[in-house]
């Protein structure tokens, strides 16, 4: 077995694993947090509530620039890049709990969008709502795993794509003193 393989195998399994411990109660659950990365509504919004007041402006000015740069990395640059089928086109027993999306798998932009946000926002605002923030991107993240849209790889790749961009714009635009 060839180390591609080998990755796409655990890759699989771990995803295959992650459905195991669906359970039906949690599964209205996860599809709303799952929603709230669909095109990155919730993030945006959000960013845009900051813009509205002086206190938060930087904050909402940090969020949409990371944003923009997650989207343009991993819908603009990698997406195409790997062009990743989705995993419920190959894996047998994978069940879908959402629709069939219209782009590729590698990487998450659920994840990517969601993290960028939150580490942006991480920086400009009180500890206690960032780490909140940060919590729920987590779970948007793992969301894309529980209805089957993506491979764990996937979502780590958003992941860390996301904090890259958080950090870029934590960096450009200072929080304020």
């Amino acid at each position: 077995m060839g180390i591609l393989e080998f990755f796409w195998q655990l890759d699989s399994g771990l995803l295959l694993w992650f459905q195991s411990l669906r359970q039906e109660w949690m599964t209205p659950f996860w599809k709303v947090v799952t929603s709230l990365g669909d095109g990155g509504w919730f993030w945006i919004a959000l960013a845009l509530i900051f813009l509205c007041f002086g206190k938060t402006r930087k904050a909402g000015i940090a969020a949409l620039l990371a944003l923009a740069v997650g989207a343009l990395i991993t819908n603009i640059i990698l997406k195409p890049a790997f062009a990743r089928i989705r995993p419920y086109e190959m894996i047998d027993g994978l069940i879908l709990l959402v629709e069939k999306q219209k782009d590729f798998s590698f990487p998450s932009g659920h994840s990517c969008a969601s993290f960028a946000a939150a580490t942006a926002l991480l920086g400009h605002l009180p500890r206690r709502i960032g780490i909140g923030l940060v919590i729920l991107a987590l779970l948007v993240a793992l969301s894309r795993l529980y209805v089957g849209v993506h491979y764990p790889s996937d979502v780590l790749g958003g992941i860390l794509v996301g904090i890259g961009a958080g950090c870029l714009a934590g960096r450009v635009v200072k929080p304020a003193s």
